[in-house]
């Protein structure tokens, strides 16, 4: 009961509704994309559902000949083309002669474009929310050279040798401009050495065999952190103070006596003082001052610091419309080329498989606890071309099973027969559903741990 109670149900809340809209979108377009050629090449389609609907469904309303409804399985969603082996498995159909509004009936040529179209519009929608992110939002980074206080090392910074106050410079010689992408260029460019920049001198870090494994383990976490000073910016109205009281523009030295000149030296300090009282020592103005505060029971002592953000300044790039869409273009082919070299590093060990599969439940936390439309679009776009990759991949029950076995025929002449690819079309959905079995046990074991 108190595990329940100590779960932020409103976070969890908004972390669900935004990933139940994006997905929405990303469905409903993907399979728009095969149900409009469909349809312009005179084909019956005989369902169109977001998520799956095995037994019953949550909607549905027939309108002409299409069923359009709404399942009750979020793993994605289906148009039931007639005449197509699919995920309903429909052998009844196929055991008739073709008819001519039957997908089987068509032209190789319109049965390639009616089954790319789902991937063509992924692609296009991901290129198109980047286009829009470039032009509204812009690129906004912390740079590197305006951590001014260097970096604090964390547990496994501290293992090849960070320390706290290092400059991060370079990554196998080449110079890291965001501070933000540190983590994720390391893994996917499988970094080697490590420049930083230690009491005015420079020094190469060697990344050790095994190393950039344990931080995809640690989901990027533990590395590295901005080192900066504790400057209040806000004070909550929740807060208790039995002596003075934090004022905005205060910054904070020590705690019980005990120095404390940075934030995480602050988070550090304070974790053994809950529902206690602590002595806090601040500047204000030219005075030292004394204020005395409860820890609450969650450890929150009742300010906002300053963010590094805000205090070391970002740097925005700004966009118009035209420079935005090659720019879009850009970060759309840079997003898949990442993923893609992640896969690679699946295959190749680099990496642990264990580490980076994840169900529905990995990509909602994904999304942030806030309502955040720069990061929902982000996000969107991200996964639009992931979706558009993995569907385009020749495995049977995908979208790129059939179009390859489409264009084997285009070259060969020879259609493969309907019971062909019906086993085809059991092989993939068993191996489908074993990975999203796989990958859903993963995620239940890690929310166990």
């Amino acid at each position: 009961m108190m595990m329940l109670l100590a779960i932020d149900w409103a976070s969890i809340g908004i972390k669900t509704a935004q990933f139940i809209l994006s997905f929405s979108i990303l469905v409903v377009l993907h399979e728009l994309g095969h149900y409009l050629p469909a349809k312009w090449f005179k084909c019956r389609v005989e369902k169109f559902y977001l998520f799956f609907d095995p037994w019953f469904s949550l909607w549905k309303k027939k309108k002409g000949e299409t069923e359009y409804g709404l399942g009750w399985i979020p793993f994605g969603g289906y148009v039931k083309i007639a005449g197509m082996i699919d995920e309903s498995m429909d052998k009844e159909q196929l055991n008739k002669p073709a008819e001519p509004w039957e997908f089987r009936s068509k032209p190789a040529w319109q049965r390639l474009i009616i089954m790319v179209g789902g991937v063509f519009v992924n692609v296009v929608l991901a290129i198109a929310i980047f286009i829009g992110i470039m032009w509204v939002w812009g690129e906004e980074y912390l740079p590197m050279k305006n951590v001014q206080y260097g970096v604090y090392a964390d547990s496994l910074a501290r293992k090849i040798g960070i320390q706290d106050g290092d400059q991060i410079v370079a990554l196998d010689g080449k110079t890291v401009e965001n501070f933000g992408t540190l983590e994720a260029e390391m893994i996917l460019k499988d970094a080697k050495t490590l420049t930083i920049s230690r009491n005015g001198e420079n020094k190469t870090i060697n990344i050790p065999d095994g190393f950039l494994k344990e931080l995809n383990k640690n989901k990027l976490m533990g590395f590295v952190g901005v080192r900066y000073p504790t400057i209040i910016d806000s004070v909550s109205k929740t807060a208790v103070f039995t002596k003075d009281k934090l004022q905005k523009g205060d910054t904070l030295i020590a705690l019980n006596a005990k120095p404390v000149q940075y934030y995480h030296e602050f988070l550090q300090a304070k974790k053994p003082y809950a529902d206690s009282i602590i002595a806090l020592t601040v500047i204000r103005g030219a005075d030292t001052v004394e204020v005395r505060s409860l820890v609450s029971s969650k450890g929150a002592v009742g300010f906002f610091a300053k963010s590094p953000l805000a205090m070391f300044g970002t740097v925005t790039k700004s966009y118009t419309f035209a420079e935005s869409i090659p720019a879009g273009f850009n970060r759309c082919f840079e997003t898949l080329d990442r993923y893609v070299t992640g896969i690679k590093q699946i295959f190749t060990g680099k990496v642990s498989a264990n580490d980076s599969l994840g169900s529905v439940i990995s990509i909602g936390n994904t999304f942030p606890g806030v309502w955040d439309w720069e990061r929902f679009w982000t996000l969107t776009a991200i996964f639009s071309i992931i979706l558009a990759f993995m569907n385009i991949l020749p495995i049977p029950a995908l979208d790129g099973g059939h179009a390859l076995f489409t264009i084997i025929e285009m070259i060969s002449g020879r259609k493969p027969s309907d019971k062909f690819m019906e086993y085809a079309q059991m092989v993939g959905m068993v191996l489908l559903l074993g990975l999203m079995a796989y990958a859903l046990g993963l995620d239940f074991w890690r929310l166990l741990k």
